[in-house]
């Protein structure tokens, strides 16, 4: 994917730390803005008030209402994008669908992200919740004062409280975990040029001693930053921090790069010129490797195998996944598999079942492959087709083995579960789409949330079962659906 398709659009700076906390989408069905909805059908009620005593002493006839009818309920139904709208229906958002969702914007947009371990434990389910973050910006020009400096933003997103619903209880409305503002605090290193994509390395057990976070700049840069003093002035008194990059990768020239992955052999890049390099460190500092290269165009992803340690996959705009071993000393790839019609844009490694990745191309298709197939029958093992633009992000969930997110260009997240077979009846009851037709719905299809504008990256979060965390040209959305 090209750097004029991950760019975003700058309408303005917005405000530092603002949490909307209102939902923005119900399961299976979604609204297209945040905020309050209203009646737009309203009629307008004057203050006059009709004495019925008075009408019937002037002659004239007067009907009371009946008291013991109530007026029937509207018909509800669930929407999703394509089903035609009637002219008397609206949005209405459905919060009990969220047990958790926040809106949280910074001063810059941030198009890639990627979440830190924490110390607070694993399999976290109450509330409030707290997520580190490390983003990237790409702030642009603003208006009358030229080009805005771009940051490496280290984030803690604290007060993360579970949704308060319509039908709570008067109980559980007055609990503290309930209906609560979340806050942002962050602290910033300056960085030369926007920020393509950034990520953190992995930890063991007890996070380590620097935490290292590498940045693709626009210029071709790679920066590799210890975000660890950030983390520890964010989380008690402050201490100093260097505000300079530990390491930075020049092999890339001046070809700016989108893929970016670490893994235990080390920080794999990939740039526009179809090069892909491997950065370890060893006693003496951080060594780079001679370039990889079979694409034939820009490495648009890359992720290392979950099982072999020198093994990685990579997506790129010459329509092909391939598959390489670090150890082959041709720098060749040893499988390679045309994936899509169009640019492949995202990939990820499924962590559980470690021959599954799932893939997402620039027309809008999400296909999940079987890797002991590529070999011999290269074809995916299932092909969605609901995205209606580029895939923007795909990641499989931690721990449950057949289920992934998507993002697209179309403003939507999608979340999906492959285990899920279809219903007869449930395809009869499908909603109608613009041709009058039923729409064709996956079954595998759990949730599509929207809201945001410009959808950019999303991960789930490694500690807290369910939560989703997504970036897009107005920020950062969390939640968790009652459906994952």
């Amino acid at each position: 994917m090209s750097s004029k398709k991950r760019a975003a659009e700058d309408d303005g700076v917005p405000s530092k730390a603002v949490d909307r906390g209102q939902a923005t989408a119900r399961q299976g069905a979604v609204q297209e803005e945040m905020g309050e909805f209203e009646d737009r059908w309203e009629d307008e009620i004057e203050d006059e008030v009709v004495d019925g005593d008075a009408m019937e002493d002037e002659g004239d006839e007067f009907t009371h209402a009946p008291e013991d009818e109530d007026a029937p309920e509207p018909r509800k139904q669930t929407y999703l994008p394509g089903v035609v709208m009637g002219p008397n229906e609206q949005l209405v958002a459905d919060n009990s669908v969220y047990p958790c969702l926040h809106a949280l914007s910074y001063a810059w947009p941030c198009l890639s992200f990627d979440i830190l371990k924490d110390e607070l434990g694993t399999d976290r389910t109450g509330f409030p919740q707290t997520a580190w973050l490390v983003a990237g910006t790409q702030a642009g020009d603003v208006p009358g004062h030229g080009r805005a400096k771009d940051e490496v933003v280290v984030m803690r997103l604290s007060g993360l409280s579970r949704t308060q619903h319509d039908d709570d209880s008067d109980a559980e409305a007055e609990d503290d975990d309930v209906d609560e503002d979340a806050k942002l605090d962050f602290l910033t290193f300056p960085h030369v040029g926007a920020v393509n994509r950034i990520r953190a390395a992995p930890t063991s057990a007890t996070i380590p001693d620097p935490y290292h976070v590498a940045s693709f700049s626009e210029t071709g840069k790679v920066h590799i930053w210890d975000v660890r003093p950030l983390i520890d002035t964010l989380s008690g008194p402050s201490k100093p921090r260097q505000k300079t990059p530990v390491h930075t990768i020049t092999a890339h020239g001046r070809n700016e790069g989108y893929a970016l992955e670490w893994g235990r052999s080390g920080l794999l890049t990939g740039d526009v010129d179809a090069k892909i390099f491997l950065t370890t460190l060893t006693p003496t500092g951080f060594t780079t490797s001679q370039a990889y290269t079979s694409h034939t165009s820009s490495v648009e992803d890359l992720q290392w195998s979950p099982a072999e340690p020198t093994v990685f996959a990579s997506a790129s705009a010459d329509r092909t996944v391939r598959v390489w071993d670090v150890r082959t000393k041709s720098r060749k790839c040893a499988v390679s598999v045309r994936a899509h019609d169009d640019d492949v844009n995202v990939i990820s490694w499924n962590r559980n079942v470690d021959y599954l990745l799932v893939s997402g191309g620039d027309e809008g298709g999400v296909k999940v492959w079987d890797l002991r197939m590529f070999k011999s029958k290269p074809k995916p093992v299932a092909h969605f087709t609901w995205h209606t633009a580029p895939i923007t992000s795909v990641e499989w969930h931690p721990s449950d083995p057949s289920v992934f997110a998507a993002s697209g260009a179309d403003d939507q997240v999608t979340l999906w579960d492959l285990s899920v077979e279809g219903d007869d009846e449930q395809a009869g009851a499908a909603p109608l789409g613009p041709d009058g037709n039923a729409l064709d719905v996956p079954p595998q299809l759990l949730f599509v949330h929207q809201g945001q504008k410009d959808v950019k990256e999303l991960h789930w979060h490694p500690q807290v079962p369910g939560m989703v965390v997504t970036t897009a040209a107005d920020g950062f959305n969390v939640f968790k659906t009652i459906s994952v």
